[in-house]
């Protein structure tokens, strides 16, 4: 009886854990009425990265990175679809018109790709983080 109660508790603790363990991941959730195109940038062992572009419809959130981050500091570009707008910051990466992950962010012209300022998150090396999207002045964020 004692070694059903133990297991039970081993199993459920372990099933806690899994499941805190799934929802770590990098989010972006865009509470704008338009769709938001969104890019992301980080240090990978291969170097600097940047993939896009996520699709981020009005009122809805997408998930850019999965599972426990690895970085401390991740680098965010979007723009409105609608109306132009962008969430950036000074912080120069390489971009493509199309769906693309680049690595380097040197020489991003000569390259053929284009050039845009993202706007850094430093995460303090939490699991997961989120970012919020917002017509109002001010991108949100927080640790999830």
């Amino acid at each position: 009886m004692v070694s059903r109660i133990g297991l039970f508790l081993g199993l459920s603790l372990a099933s806690l854990f899994l499941a805190n363990s799934a929802h770590a991941e990098f989010r972006v959730c865009n509470s704008t009425p338009n769709l938001v195109g969104v890019a992301i940038g980080y240090r990978a062992t291969s170097g600097w990265v940047t993939e896009g572009w996520w699709q981020v419809p009005a009122t809805t959130c997408a998930t850019l990175i999965e599972g426990e981050l690895q970085s401390r500091y991740y680098y965010l570009y979007a723009e409105d679809a609608a109306r132009g707008g962008r969430w950036a910051g000074d912080v120069k990466m390489c971009v493509a018109e199309n769906e693309f992950k680049i690595t380097g962010v040197q020489d991003c012209f000569a390259r053929g790709y284009q050039q845009m300022g993202f706007k850094e998150y430093d995460t303090g090396r939490q699991g997961s983080w989120m970012v919020q999207l917002s017509d109002t002045p001010g991108t949100q964020e927080s640790q999830n």
